[in-house]
């Protein structure tokens, strides 16, 4: 039926006014908006706390604000205006009283951490009125190039160490940087005492300054307002468990002094080596992956975690033999390792900044000089790792891209083997290059991608060895080949500031090309070639722990050009199945713990 033409242009009228957004340029429209958040699910995690101590709550509440602040600092470290757009999103929202655009905008912000997104094609993309990403973040000038920042090196290369240490921010050696890095100083004379060479340093520079010229100012300088009262609250946490948990107060005071002395030994060696009784906590900057223009700076994160006490005694039970391991694998140089490693099973209370999100298990330091004086500790999030809602999107993508026969093939049990064992994987192969470098200094942007990649394949060399010796059983190794092909999955072809994903690609192109994985060119569906396997992953593992033995970052470059090709009919058919099967791309993580 024909509607009246007053009737046609009053509901032309209104659905104009309904797609127009009340808010500024700039702002994501709600159509926009609603293309990520349709493919969002949320997770909530809510471990029982009650059996915590009335010290301990107390303890609780400290360091969650800990992470709140860390929150920020890891917000502000990847954005210049961040936490200014942020601000000006949430007093928009009180304005407009919690409008759906706005509030569809704030949890835009908080599945992203930051106003920019990542677009269904894999794109990063402004949602807010801010500038657009760029590979220094904000831990090195914005608008500093690579190429810039190489020859600034090489005219200066006794600047090397703290321009790329892991630990600082890269600035411009401004008038208005130097005064405000030195009123830091002189407000917080703290940290004048710490760095003892860094006022001298900046009056030097200040002498005749030049924008031309850089210098670094370790993160307590950069942040500290967030850091000092960090220190006040971990300090307080500490005062809290000092009587019922001495071990993990200690971890907590050092771990404090560390924050504004920008050096980790001292929480890191009580962390390893301590013995907790509830609760732990990962605090600080320790991964490189979102520095994407040297790959070298240390992002923060903080992890709140309840231990499974019953689960954490029966894992350390099943582990041993970890020297014997790195003897077997395709590495000649021989090297001892720790066997004692402490790990323990643990449910997340609340993840802040690098570490929000899905990660299933850490393992951590990654300093290697900390590691081989004091080892390092592997965390296991249970109540991540056994979420159903997630092994079920990945269920359904293993049955969309495999044929019938591997429809069975993937189980719950050969996630969690394989996650633990790629924390391990860690743990071994190797430690420093030819030339006695660490592999971040000798493979810069390309060491994280290598060192995943390895702890992947450890893990699947690990658990076929454990299948021979009798140890895991057919059903859990054939769980074990199936998680490995699945991680290889992608849904959009990776950037090259994924280091996951590339290195997963990258897997995926080798079982391919040595017949572990075979793909129907009309069906774009896959047959997997088990018997191929231990020699596949072998040749691959030799790869990847050769080029980190040898540190040549050209060789790596070479490897990786190689190795991530994309193509339309396959690549990109497969991920297209993938898309279509897993339902939501995205997760937002709520804790309990935070009231959410």
């Amino acid at each position: 039926m024909k509607l009246p033409l007053v009737i046609t242009l009053a509901l032309s009228t209104a659905a104009s006014a309904a797609s127009k957004s009340s808010l500024p340029a700039g702002y994501w429209p709600e159509s926009r908006t609603q293309e990520l958040l349709a493919k969002t699910e949320t997770i909530r995690l809510v471990p029982d706390l009650s059996r915590l101590s009335p010290e301990e709550q107390r303890a609780v509440k400290d360091l969650l604000e800990v992470g709140q602040l860390l929150q920020r600092v890891y917000e502000e470290s990847r954005h210049p205006q961040a936490l200014e757009a942020h601000a000006r999103l949430a007093r928009t929202d009180q304005q407009l009283r919690g409008s759906k655009e706005t509030r569809d905008l704030l949890t835009l912000y908080r599945l992203f951490q930051g106003p920019i997104a990542t677009t269904l094609d894999n794109r990063r993309e402004p949602f807010l009125p801010v500038t657009p990403e760029v590979p220094a973040r904000n831990v090195y000038p914005s608008d500093a190039t690579r190429e810039e920042l190489d020859a600034f090196l090489t005219r200066f290369p006794e600047q090397r160490e703290a321009i790329l240490g892991e630990r600082t921010v890269v600035r411009r050696a401004t008038k208005a940087w130097l005064d405000r890095d030195l009123a830091t100083l002189v407000k917080h004379p703290v940290l004048a005492v710490l760095h003892p060479r860094l006022a001298p340093h900046l009056k030097s520079l200040a002498k005749k300054p030049d924008a031309k010229t850089f210098y670094a100012v370790p993160y307590p300088v950069a942040y500290a307002n967030d850091f000092l009262r960090a220190y006040e609250l971990l300090m307080s946490a500490a005062d809290s468990v000092e009587k019922s948990d001495g071990e993990f107060a200690r971890f907590l005071r050092n771990r404090a002094r560390d924050l504004l002395s920008n050096d980790y030994e001292s929480g890191d060696a009580s962390w390893v080596t301590g013995r907790f009784q509830r609760l732990n906590a990962q605090i600080g900057s320790y991964e490189t992956y979102d520095d994407a223009l040297f790959g070298v700076k240390a992002f923060h994160s903080m992890s709140l975690l309840l231990e499974n006490e019953e689960a954490t005694r029966e894992l350390r039970r099943a582990l041993g033999g970890l020297q014997a391991l790195q003897d077997s694998l395709p590495y000649p140089y021989p090297r001892r390792v720790r066997e004692d490693i402490p790990v323990g099973v643990y449910e997340v209370i609340a993840d802040f900044g690098q570490a929000r999100g899905t990660n299933t298990a850490s393992i951590l330091p990654n300093d290697a000089l900390f590691s081989r004086r004091y080892g390092r500790t592997i965390l296991l999030r249970d109540n991540i790792m056994k979420n159903p809602d997630i092994f079920a999107a990945d269920e359904r993508i293993w049955r969309a891209v495999t044929v019938e026969a591997h429809a069975g093939d993937l189980a719950p049990e050969g996630n969690s083997q394989r996650t633990l064992w790629h924390e391990i994987g860690h743990y071994l192969g190797v430690e420093r290059d030819v030339k006695g470098r660490t592999l971040e200094v000798a493979l810069e942007d390309y060491s994280d991608a290598l060192e995943e990649m390895k702890a992947d394949l450890v893990s699947l060399f690990a658990l076929h060895s454990m299948h021979k010796a009798g140890t895991v059983s057919d059903a859990t190794l054939r769980a074990v080949r199936a998680s490995g092909i699945r991680r290889t999955l992608q849904n959009a072809k990776p950037r090259r500031d994924q280091p996951y994903q590339t290195m997963q690609l990258i897997q995926f192109n080798w079982f391919l090309a040595h017949g572990l994985i075979e793909a129907d060119p009309k069906t774009a569906r896959l047959t997997l070639r088990y018997e191929r396997y231990p020699e596949t992953f072998t040749s691959l593992l030799k790869e990847v722990l050769a080029l980190q033995h040898a540190g040549d970052k050209a060789a790596a470059a070479r490897f990786f050009d190689q190795w991530t090709t994309w193509t339309p009919e396959l690549h990109e058919a497969l991920a297209a199945g993938i898309r279509e099967a897993q339902g939501a791309r995205f997760r937002v993580v709520h804790y309990g713990a935070l009231g959410e």
